[in-house]
């Protein structure tokens, strides 16, 4: 309760307006993208087509391979989340050195040694999430593996014995929820350079929120790597 009192207005007023950029561009990004093509939305097409030639596949060595590597970028990025944390927590026992090296930095406002730690918590809490997402994704992958393990063979989609559709879809819709759940670990280590400038300044960080957000919004909606793949 004590940091309730002690962290001023515009700290309280900028972490305020961190969070709500956060989710309001989460929840931007799934209803728009119901509207425009998005980057998550046009790849989930192509999973849909990967699924729906994997079940004309035997064996399907090739997408349970596809998946493996998949599956290694969220493995990544779930370890340097706990090195990450590590190394935050040990910069909890050297605050001192650390506030006085930030104080050195032009336009750098001078903050006490609790709020100081306090902006380090919240910075390792977004990591926490990220590795929940990061594990989360890679625990999907399986689930992915899985289904692709239990397709039944060609030969029983083309006698009508299975729906071919029905397995395809299954499959992509499982693939898409390990890359949104990757995504949105990945979009918080983006929140979490905007959160750095908080240690330079309330306005610092918002300003870091706001460029982010424009980031990330080019290149989920109007990056060249979209218009290729929606050709």
């Amino acid at each position: 309760m004590k940091i309730l009192s002690i962290l001023p207005w515009a700290d309280w007023l900028a972490l305020v307006c961190f969070f709500a950029l956060w989710m309001g561009y989460a929840w931007f990004t799934r209803v728009w993208g119901r509207r425009q093509s998005s980057l998550l939305s046009t790849t989930n097409r192509y999973r849909g087509y990967w699924m729906l030639q994997a079940t004309a596949r035997d064996p399907r060595m090739l997408d349970g391979l596809i998946t493996q590597t998949l599956s290694n970028t969220p493995a990544f990025f779930s370890s340097t989340s706990i090195l990450v944390i590590g190394g935050l927590f040990a910069l909890l026992g050297t605050t001192e050195k650390a506030s006085e090296l930030m104080s050195g930095i032009p336009f750098a406002q001078a903050t006490t040694l609790i709020v100081f730690e306090f902006k380090v918590m919240v910075l390792v809490a977004i990591f926490v999430y990220a590795f929940f997402r990061f594990s989360w994704s890679m625990r999907q992958y399986t689930f992915v593996a899985l289904v692709i393990g239990s397709m039944p063979a060609p030969e029983a989609f083309q006698s009508g014995e299975h729906d071919r559709q029905k397995f395809a879809n299954r499959a992509a819709a499982l693939v898409g929820a390990a890359a949104e759940t990757f995504n949105d670990g990945l979009r918080a280590y983006y929140f979490s350079f905007a959160l750095l400038a908080w240690f330079i300044s309330p306005l610092a960080m918002v300003m870091g929120t706001l460029v982010v957000v424009a980031i990330l919004y080019s290149r989920e909606f109007r990056s060249d790597v979209l218009q290729v793949l929606r050709d």
